[in-house]
Protein backbone atom coordinates (compact mmCIF):
# COMPACT_ATOMS: atom_id res chain seq x y z
CA UNK A 1 0.00 0.00 0.00
CA UNK A 2 3.08 2.77 0.56
CA UNK A 3 3.57 4.28 -2.33
CA UNK A 4 7.60 5.16 -3.04
CA UNK A 5 6.23 8.11 -5.58
CA UNK A 6 7.20 11.88 -3.73
CA UNK A 7 3.96 13.75 -2.69
CA UNK A 8 3.91 17.53 -2.80
CA UNK A 9 1.43 20.18 -1.27
CA UNK A 10 1.08 23.12 0.24
CA UNK A 11 1.52 22.41 4.28
CA UNK A 12 -0.33 25.69 5.55
CA UNK A 13 -3.77 27.81 4.65
CA UNK A 14 -4.08 28.23 1.23
CA UNK A 15 -4.29 32.04 0.46
CA UNK A 16 -1.62 35.13 0.96
CA UNK A 17 0.27 35.64 3.74
CA UNK A 18 3.57 36.37 5.34
CA UNK A 19 5.09 33.03 4.57
CA UNK A 20 3.96 29.41 3.44
CA UNK A 21 5.38 26.07 3.88
CA UNK A 22 5.50 23.47 0.95
CA UNK A 23 5.59 19.73 1.78
CA UNK A 24 7.32 16.86 -0.03
CA UNK A 25 7.83 13.27 1.00
CA UNK A 26 8.75 10.22 -0.81
CA UNK A 27 11.69 8.45 -1.68
CA UNK A 28 13.45 10.88 -4.41
CA UNK A 29 11.98 14.30 -1.96
CA UNK A 30 15.64 15.50 -0.86
CA UNK A 31 16.64 14.66 -4.73
CA UNK A 32 14.08 16.65 -6.38
CA UNK A 33 14.42 19.81 -3.58
CA UNK A 34 18.18 19.90 -4.49
CA UNK A 35 17.11 20.23 -8.48
CA UNK A 36 15.75 23.25 -7.57
CA UNK A 37 17.41 24.42 -4.93
CA UNK A 38 20.31 27.02 -4.65
CA UNK A 39 21.96 27.26 -1.24
CA UNK A 40 23.31 30.68 -0.49
CA UNK A 41 26.78 28.66 0.27
CA UNK A 42 26.94 26.55 -2.58
CA UNK A 43 25.61 23.85 -0.56
CA UNK A 44 24.49 20.35 -2.12
CA UNK A 45 21.12 19.99 -0.19
CA UNK A 46 20.98 15.95 -1.25
CA UNK A 47 24.39 15.50 1.02
CA UNK A 48 23.16 17.64 3.77
CA UNK A 49 22.46 15.55 7.69
CA UNK A 50 19.11 15.03 8.54
CA UNK A 51 17.24 18.00 10.65
CA UNK A 52 18.99 20.81 9.37
CA UNK A 53 18.05 24.39 7.89
CA UNK A 54 19.52 26.14 4.51
CA UNK A 55 19.00 28.88 3.15
CA UNK A 56 18.82 29.43 -0.66
CA UNK A 57 16.67 30.07 -3.35
CA UNK A 58 14.51 27.85 -5.63
CA UNK A 59 15.26 28.51 -9.56
CA UNK A 60 13.84 27.32 -12.87
CA UNK A 61 16.95 27.26 -15.18
CA UNK A 62 18.03 30.60 -14.88
CA UNK A 63 14.95 31.99 -13.40
CA UNK A 64 14.40 33.09 -9.61
CA UNK A 65 11.36 31.97 -8.05
CA UNK A 66 12.00 32.83 -4.42
CA UNK A 67 14.52 33.09 -1.63
CA UNK A 68 13.29 30.17 0.76
CA UNK A 69 14.28 28.25 3.84
CA UNK A 70 14.35 24.57 3.29
CA UNK A 71 14.34 21.74 6.16
CA UNK A 72 15.73 18.01 5.66
CA UNK A 73 14.11 15.15 7.57
CA UNK A 74 15.79 11.68 6.06
CA UNK A 75 13.60 8.82 6.41
CA UNK A 76 12.68 7.28 8.92
CA UNK A 77 13.41 10.04 11.25
CA UNK A 78 10.52 12.37 9.66
CA UNK A 79 6.86 13.04 10.05
CA UNK A 80 6.10 10.60 7.35
CA UNK A 81 9.06 7.79 8.37
CA UNK A 82 10.36 8.82 4.61
CA UNK A 83 12.52 11.25 3.47
CA UNK A 84 10.89 14.85 3.74
CA UNK A 85 11.43 18.27 2.80
CA UNK A 86 9.60 21.78 3.72
CA UNK A 87 10.42 24.78 1.57
CA UNK A 88 9.30 27.65 4.07
CA UNK A 89 8.48 30.64 1.34
CA UNK A 90 7.42 34.21 0.91
CA UNK A 91 3.17 33.60 1.05
CA UNK A 92 2.14 35.05 -2.53
CA UNK A 93 -0.01 32.88 -3.87
CA UNK A 94 1.79 33.70 -7.39
CA UNK A 95 5.11 32.03 -5.62
CA UNK A 96 3.46 29.07 -3.71
CA UNK A 97 1.57 27.93 -7.24
CA UNK A 98 4.97 28.66 -9.14
CA UNK A 99 7.03 26.45 -6.51
CA UNK A 100 4.12 23.36 -6.48
CA UNK A 101 4.31 23.33 -10.43
CA UNK A 102 8.11 23.45 -10.69
CA UNK A 103 7.82 20.25 -8.29
CA UNK A 104 5.31 18.46 -10.31
CA UNK A 105 7.21 19.00 -13.48
CA UNK A 106 10.25 17.64 -11.53
CA UNK A 107 8.57 14.39 -10.55
CA UNK A 108 5.85 14.82 -7.91
CA UNK A 109 2.69 14.46 -7.67
CA UNK A 110 -0.23 16.41 -5.75
CA UNK A 111 -0.80 14.38 -2.47
CA UNK A 112 -4.30 13.79 -1.96
CA UNK A 113 -6.14 14.49 1.86
CA UNK A 114 -4.62 13.39 4.64
CA UNK A 115 -1.47 11.30 2.67
CA UNK A 116 1.23 12.66 4.59
CA UNK A 117 -0.37 11.03 7.76
CA UNK A 118 -1.33 7.90 6.12
CA UNK A 119 2.00 7.30 5.35
CA UNK A 120 3.10 8.45 8.99
CA UNK A 121 0.54 5.42 9.92
CA UNK A 122 1.68 2.77 6.78
CA UNK A 123 5.17 3.01 7.99
CA UNK A 124 4.70 2.46 11.38
CA UNK A 125 5.31 6.42 12.51
CA UNK A 126 1.64 6.38 14.43
CA UNK A 127 -1.04 4.26 14.87
CA UNK A 128 -4.49 5.00 13.40
CA UNK A 129 -5.81 6.21 16.42
CA UNK A 130 -2.56 9.04 17.18
CA UNK A 131 -3.53 9.75 13.27
CA UNK A 132 -6.98 10.14 13.52
CA UNK A 133 -6.26 12.73 16.78
CA UNK A 134 -4.00 14.94 14.25
CA UNK A 135 -7.41 16.08 12.37
CA UNK A 136 -9.02 16.48 15.94
CA UNK A 137 -5.83 18.68 16.65
CA UNK A 138 -5.99 20.35 13.44
CA UNK A 139 -9.49 20.97 14.20
CA UNK A 140 -9.83 21.89 17.69
CA UNK A 141 -11.11 25.74 18.65
CA UNK A 142 -10.66 25.44 22.37
CA UNK A 143 -9.09 24.42 25.42
CA UNK A 144 -10.55 21.12 26.42
CA UNK A 145 -10.85 19.34 22.52
CA UNK A 146 -7.05 20.73 22.49
CA UNK A 147 -6.39 18.66 25.46
CA UNK A 148 -7.96 15.53 24.61
CA UNK A 149 -6.47 15.39 21.61
CA UNK A 150 -2.87 15.94 22.67
CA UNK A 151 -3.39 12.92 25.02
CA UNK A 152 -4.41 10.91 21.86
CA UNK A 153 -1.86 11.58 19.73
CA UNK A 154 0.41 11.33 22.31
CA UNK A 155 -0.42 7.42 22.67
CA UNK A 156 -2.54 7.67 25.80
CA UNK A 157 -6.10 6.17 24.48
CA UNK A 158 -3.71 3.42 22.44
CA UNK A 159 -1.64 2.33 25.21
CA UNK A 160 -4.22 1.57 26.86
CA UNK A 161 -6.14 -0.42 24.53
CA UNK A 162 -2.63 -1.90 23.32
CA UNK A 163 -2.35 -3.29 27.16
CA UNK A 164 -5.85 -4.28 27.73
CA UNK A 165 -5.25 -6.54 23.71
CA UNK A 166 -1.88 -7.76 24.57
CA UNK A 167 -3.04 -9.34 27.99
CA UNK A 168 -6.07 -10.44 26.78
CA UNK A 169 -4.07 -12.02 23.57
CA UNK A 170 -1.83 -13.83 26.41
CA UNK A 171 -4.82 -15.57 27.38
CA UNK A 172 -6.32 -16.76 23.81
CA UNK A 173 -2.93 -17.78 22.98
CA UNK A 174 -3.44 -20.22 25.80
CA UNK A 175 -7.33 -21.32 24.66
CA UNK A 176 -5.77 -22.09 21.64
CA UNK A 177 -3.67 -24.04 22.80
CA UNK A 178 -6.00 -26.24 24.97
CA UNK A 179 -7.47 -26.99 21.47
CA UNK A 180 -4.54 -28.85 20.38
CA UNK A 181 -4.67 -31.42 23.57
CA UNK A 182 -8.45 -31.36 23.55
CA UNK A 183 -8.30 -35.39 23.90
CA UNK A 184 -6.07 -35.00 26.82
CA UNK A 185 -8.56 -32.53 28.65
CA UNK A 186 -6.03 -29.98 30.45
CA UNK A 187 -6.75 -26.49 30.76
CA UNK A 188 -3.26 -24.49 30.39
CA UNK A 189 -4.65 -20.98 30.89
CA UNK A 190 -5.91 -20.49 34.87
CA UNK A 191 -9.64 -20.07 34.89
CA UNK A 192 -9.90 -17.78 38.26
CA UNK A 193 -7.23 -15.30 36.65
CA UNK A 194 -8.86 -15.47 33.11
CA UNK A 195 -12.23 -14.36 34.95
CA UNK A 196 -10.54 -11.37 37.24
CA UNK A 197 -8.92 -10.09 33.67
CA UNK A 198 -12.07 -10.07 31.89
CA UNK A 199 -13.98 -8.51 34.45
CA UNK A 200 -11.26 -5.68 34.62
CA UNK A 201 -11.06 -5.30 30.80
CA UNK A 202 -15.21 -5.08 30.84
CA UNK A 203 -14.98 -1.85 33.66
CA UNK A 204 -12.02 -0.18 31.67
CA UNK A 205 -14.72 -0.66 28.13
CA UNK A 206 -17.11 0.70 30.10
CA UNK A 207 -15.62 3.50 31.82
CA UNK A 208 -13.76 4.79 28.25
CA UNK A 209 -17.54 4.22 26.70
CA UNK A 210 -19.09 6.15 29.24
CA UNK A 211 -16.21 8.99 28.55
CA UNK A 212 -18.35 9.07 25.31
CA UNK A 213 -20.96 11.58 26.18
CA UNK A 214 -18.33 14.16 27.84
CA UNK A 215 -16.06 13.80 24.89
CA UNK A 216 -18.95 13.97 22.56
CA UNK A 217 -19.96 17.58 23.45
CA UNK A 218 -16.19 18.48 24.19
CA UNK A 219 -15.67 17.73 20.61
CA UNK A 220 -18.66 19.05 19.23
CA UNK A 221 -19.45 21.75 21.87
CA UNK A 222 -22.64 22.07 24.10
CA UNK A 223 -25.90 23.16 22.82
CA UNK A 224 -27.87 25.47 24.69
CA UNK A 225 -31.45 26.83 23.80
CA UNK A 226 -32.41 30.02 24.67
CA UNK A 227 -36.61 29.45 24.93
CA UNK A 228 -39.00 31.99 26.67
CA UNK A 229 -41.92 34.02 25.81
CA UNK A 230 -41.65 36.91 22.84
CA UNK A 231 -39.56 40.41 23.70
CA UNK A 232 -38.02 38.79 27.23
CA UNK A 233 -34.62 39.47 26.11
CA UNK A 234 -33.59 36.28 24.75
CA UNK A 235 -31.40 38.20 21.90
CA UNK A 236 -30.26 40.91 24.57
CA UNK A 237 -29.11 37.15 26.33
CA UNK A 238 -27.51 35.87 23.64
CA UNK A 239 -25.48 39.20 22.49
CA UNK A 240 -24.76 39.43 26.67
CA UNK A 241 -23.15 36.60 26.29
CA UNK A 242 -21.61 36.58 23.21
CA UNK A 243 -20.53 40.12 24.00
CA UNK A 244 -21.28 41.47 20.50
CA UNK A 245 -24.91 42.10 18.56
CA UNK A 246 -25.62 39.45 17.03
CA UNK A 247 -29.35 38.89 17.43
CA UNK A 248 -31.53 41.94 16.26
CA UNK A 249 -32.74 43.40 19.50
CA UNK A 250 -36.40 45.53 19.50
CA UNK A 251 -39.15 46.52 21.28
CA UNK A 252 -41.44 44.70 18.68
CA UNK A 253 -42.66 41.44 19.80
CA UNK A 254 -41.79 38.52 17.80
CA UNK A 255 -38.50 40.08 16.00
CA UNK A 256 -36.95 36.95 16.23
CA UNK A 257 -38.93 34.77 13.74
CA UNK A 258 -36.08 31.74 12.89
CA UNK A 259 -33.36 30.52 15.41
CA UNK A 260 -29.96 31.95 15.59
CA UNK A 261 -26.64 29.89 16.63
CA UNK A 262 -23.31 31.30 17.60
CA UNK A 263 -20.51 29.58 19.66
CA UNK A 264 -18.94 31.19 22.72
CA UNK A 265 -15.80 29.23 24.80
CA UNK A 266 -16.20 29.39 28.20
CA UNK A 267 -13.24 28.54 30.39
CA UNK A 268 -12.23 26.03 27.79
CA UNK A 269 -15.78 24.58 27.09
CA UNK A 270 -17.11 25.11 23.83
CA UNK A 271 -21.20 26.29 24.40
CA UNK A 272 -23.37 26.98 21.14
CA UNK A 273 -26.17 29.31 21.88
CA UNK A 274 -29.33 29.02 20.35
CA UNK A 275 -31.65 31.84 20.33
CA UNK A 276 -35.27 30.93 19.57
CA UNK A 277 -38.24 32.44 18.22
CA UNK A 278 -40.54 33.32 21.23
CA UNK A 279 -43.45 31.03 22.35
CA UNK A 280 -46.87 32.11 22.00
CA UNK A 281 -49.87 31.71 20.42
CA UNK A 282 -49.98 33.07 16.47
CA UNK A 283 -51.80 33.45 13.90
CA UNK A 284 -48.82 34.45 11.58
CA UNK A 285 -47.53 31.44 9.57
CA UNK A 286 -44.16 32.73 9.13
CA UNK A 287 -43.53 32.90 13.32
CA UNK A 288 -45.53 29.46 13.63
CA UNK A 289 -42.92 27.95 12.00
CA UNK A 290 -40.13 29.73 13.88
CA UNK A 291 -41.87 28.86 17.10
CA UNK A 292 -42.19 24.65 15.73
CA UNK A 293 -38.50 25.22 14.71
CA UNK A 294 -37.80 26.25 19.17
CA UNK A 295 -39.23 22.71 20.09
CA UNK A 296 -37.43 21.18 17.36
CA UNK A 297 -34.08 23.20 18.38
CA UNK A 298 -35.05 22.00 22.82
CA UNK A 299 -35.33 18.71 21.37
CA UNK A 300 -31.46 18.54 20.17
CA UNK A 301 -30.28 20.99 23.04
CA UNK A 302 -28.29 19.47 25.91
CA UNK A 303 -29.45 22.28 28.22
CA UNK A 304 -32.65 24.79 28.07
CA UNK A 305 -32.51 28.33 29.55
CA UNK A 306 -36.14 29.34 29.89
CA UNK A 307 -35.90 32.94 30.15
CA UNK A 308 -38.52 35.16 31.53
CA UNK A 309 -39.34 38.84 32.26
CA UNK A 310 -39.68 39.73 36.32
CA UNK A 311 -42.49 42.19 35.65
CA UNK A 312 -44.70 39.40 34.14
CA UNK A 313 -43.12 36.99 36.09
CA UNK A 314 -43.99 39.01 38.98
CA UNK A 315 -47.84 39.08 37.76
CA UNK A 316 -48.25 35.82 35.98
CA UNK A 317 -46.03 33.21 38.18
CA UNK A 318 -48.77 30.41 38.63
CA UNK A 319 -49.35 30.47 34.44
CA UNK A 320 -45.62 30.68 34.51
CA UNK A 321 -44.66 28.04 36.65
CA UNK A 322 -47.06 25.46 34.53
CA UNK A 323 -45.40 26.31 31.63
CA UNK A 324 -41.99 25.66 33.32
CA UNK A 325 -43.62 22.25 34.53
CA UNK A 326 -44.72 21.34 31.03
CA UNK A 327 -41.44 21.85 29.78
CA UNK A 328 -39.85 20.01 32.09
CA UNK A 329 -42.10 17.10 32.00
CA UNK A 330 -41.70 17.41 28.15
CA UNK A 331 -37.58 17.38 28.73
CA UNK A 332 -37.28 15.11 31.72
CA UNK A 333 -34.00 14.40 30.96
CA UNK A 334 -32.48 17.87 29.88
CA UNK A 335 -30.54 20.05 32.71
CA UNK A 336 -33.57 23.31 32.62
CA UNK A 337 -32.20 26.79 33.95
CA UNK A 338 -35.37 29.23 34.64
CA UNK A 339 -33.25 32.74 34.20
CA UNK A 340 -35.18 35.62 35.60
CA UNK A 341 -34.58 38.69 33.13
CA UNK A 342 -34.63 42.84 34.35
CA UNK A 343 -34.16 41.78 37.81
CA UNK A 344 -32.92 45.35 37.91
CA UNK A 345 -36.52 46.70 38.15
CA UNK A 346 -37.90 44.68 40.91
CA UNK A 347 -37.27 44.98 44.94
CA UNK A 348 -35.62 42.69 47.36
CA UNK A 349 -38.89 41.49 48.05
CA UNK A 350 -40.41 40.67 45.05
CA UNK A 351 -37.04 38.63 44.26
CA UNK A 352 -37.34 36.76 47.38
CA UNK A 353 -40.84 35.90 46.78
CA UNK A 354 -39.79 34.59 43.02
CA UNK A 355 -37.24 32.22 44.70
CA UNK A 356 -39.57 31.12 47.17
CA UNK A 357 -42.28 30.20 44.31
CA UNK A 358 -39.74 28.52 42.37
CA UNK A 359 -38.30 26.37 45.10
CA UNK A 360 -40.75 23.45 44.80
CA UNK A 361 -39.83 22.99 41.26
CA UNK A 362 -36.68 21.74 41.48
CA UNK A 363 -35.04 23.77 38.42
CA UNK A 364 -31.67 25.98 38.79
CA UNK A 365 -32.60 29.75 38.72
CA UNK A 366 -30.39 32.29 37.63
CA UNK A 367 -31.28 36.41 37.79
CA UNK A 368 -29.80 38.65 35.35
CA UNK A 369 -30.35 41.33 33.52
CA UNK A 370 -29.11 40.94 30.38
CA UNK A 371 -29.22 44.96 29.22
CA UNK A 372 -26.77 45.86 32.29
CA UNK A 373 -25.06 42.59 31.73
CA UNK A 374 -25.60 41.73 35.34
CA UNK A 375 -25.88 38.26 36.42
CA UNK A 376 -24.53 36.81 33.51
CA UNK A 377 -21.18 35.69 34.65
CA UNK A 378 -22.84 33.17 37.28
CA UNK A 379 -25.18 32.19 34.24
CA UNK A 380 -21.49 30.89 32.75
CA UNK A 381 -20.60 29.27 35.81
CA UNK A 382 -23.64 27.38 35.68
CA UNK A 383 -23.74 26.46 32.84
CA UNK A 384 -20.44 24.89 33.30
CA UNK A 385 -21.73 22.93 36.20
CA UNK A 386 -23.98 20.76 33.65
CA UNK A 387 -20.58 19.78 32.38
CA UNK A 388 -18.34 16.53 33.90
CA UNK A 389 -15.13 17.61 33.03
CA UNK A 390 -13.38 15.79 36.28
CA UNK A 391 -12.24 13.25 33.77
CA UNK A 392 -10.41 16.13 31.81
CA UNK A 393 -8.79 17.93 34.91
CA UNK A 394 -7.84 13.86 35.86
CA UNK A 395 -6.29 13.56 32.41
CA UNK A 396 -7.92 10.70 31.99
CA UNK A 397 -8.88 9.27 28.87
CA UNK A 398 -11.88 10.23 26.99
CA UNK A 399 -13.39 9.25 23.88
CA UNK A 400 -14.49 11.58 21.24
CA UNK A 401 -14.55 9.53 18.08
CA UNK A 402 -17.41 7.55 16.94
CA UNK A 403 -15.80 4.97 15.28
CA UNK A 404 -13.80 4.21 18.27
CA UNK A 405 -16.76 4.22 20.50
CA UNK A 406 -18.56 1.85 18.10
CA UNK A 407 -15.47 -0.46 18.50
CA UNK A 408 -15.75 -0.33 21.87
CA UNK A 409 -19.41 -1.16 22.54
CA UNK A 410 -18.53 -4.52 20.01
CA UNK A 411 -15.22 -5.14 21.79
CA UNK A 412 -17.80 -5.34 25.19
CA UNK A 413 -20.09 -7.17 23.91
CA UNK A 414 -17.79 -10.02 22.76
CA UNK A 415 -16.01 -10.03 26.48
CA UNK A 416 -19.26 -10.02 27.87
CA UNK A 417 -19.65 -13.01 25.89
CA UNK A 418 -16.79 -14.79 26.89
CA UNK A 419 -17.08 -14.03 30.47
CA UNK A 420 -20.68 -15.35 30.44
CA UNK A 421 -19.13 -18.60 28.53
CA UNK A 422 -16.68 -18.98 31.46
CA UNK A 423 -19.52 -18.67 34.12
CA UNK A 424 -21.42 -21.05 32.06
CA UNK A 425 -18.25 -23.78 31.10
CA UNK A 426 -18.72 -23.14 27.92
CA UNK A 427 -16.26 -25.18 25.32
CA UNK A 428 -12.64 -23.90 24.97
CA UNK A 429 -13.50 -23.53 21.48
CA UNK A 430 -16.61 -21.53 21.35
CA UNK A 431 -14.73 -19.25 23.94
CA UNK A 432 -11.97 -18.69 21.56
CA UNK A 433 -14.55 -17.36 18.60
CA UNK A 434 -15.58 -14.77 21.14
CA UNK A 435 -12.35 -13.71 21.86
CA UNK A 436 -11.27 -13.70 18.77
CA UNK A 437 -13.61 -11.26 17.72
CA UNK A 438 -12.78 -9.29 20.89
CA UNK A 439 -9.32 -8.50 19.72
CA UNK A 440 -10.20 -8.18 15.89
CA UNK A 441 -12.65 -4.93 17.73
CA UNK A 442 -9.16 -3.90 20.01
CA UNK A 443 -6.78 -3.89 16.84
CA UNK A 444 -9.16 -2.13 14.87
CA UNK A 445 -9.45 0.77 16.72
CA UNK A 446 -5.30 1.17 16.40
CA UNK A 447 -5.00 -0.21 12.88
CA UNK A 448 -3.78 -3.99 13.56
CA UNK A 449 -6.78 -4.91 11.84
CA UNK A 450 -7.93 -2.80 9.09
CA UNK A 451 -8.79 -2.45 5.41
CA UNK A 452 -8.47 -0.01 2.57
CA UNK A 453 -12.15 1.53 2.80
CA UNK A 454 -11.85 2.16 6.34
CA UNK A 455 -8.16 3.77 5.54
CA UNK A 456 -9.71 5.54 2.89
CA UNK A 457 -12.80 6.85 4.91
CA UNK A 458 -10.65 7.98 7.39
CA UNK A 459 -8.16 9.91 5.57
CA UNK A 460 -10.71 11.77 3.50
CA UNK A 461 -11.85 13.79 6.35
CA UNK A 462 -7.89 15.65 6.45
CA UNK A 463 -6.85 18.55 4.84
CA UNK A 464 -4.88 18.65 1.78
CA UNK A 465 -0.83 18.69 3.05
CA UNK A 466 -1.71 16.35 6.29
Amino acid sequence: MINQDSIVALATPSGAGAIAVIRISGENAINIGASVFQSVSGKNLAKQKTHTIHLGHIVEGEKVLDQVLVSVFKGPNSYTGENTIEISCHGSTYIQQQIIQLLLRKGCRMAQAGEFTLRAFLNGKLDLSQAEAVADLINSDNEASHQIAMQQMRGGFSNEIAKLREELLNFASLIELELDFAEEDVEFADRTQFYELLSRIEFVLKRLIDSFAVGNVIKNGIPVAIVGEPNVGKSTLLNALLNEERAIVSDIAGTTRDTIEDELIIDGMSFRFIDTAGIRETKDVVESIGIKKTFEKIEQAQVVLYLFDSLKFKVQSSEYIIEIEKIKNQFPLKPLVVVINKVDLLSENEVQNIKKQLEPLNVKLELISAKNNAGIEDLKKQLLSFVNTGALRNNETIITNTRHYDSLLKALEEIQKVNYGLQTNLPSDLMAIDIREALYHFGNITGEVTNDELLGNIFANFCIGK
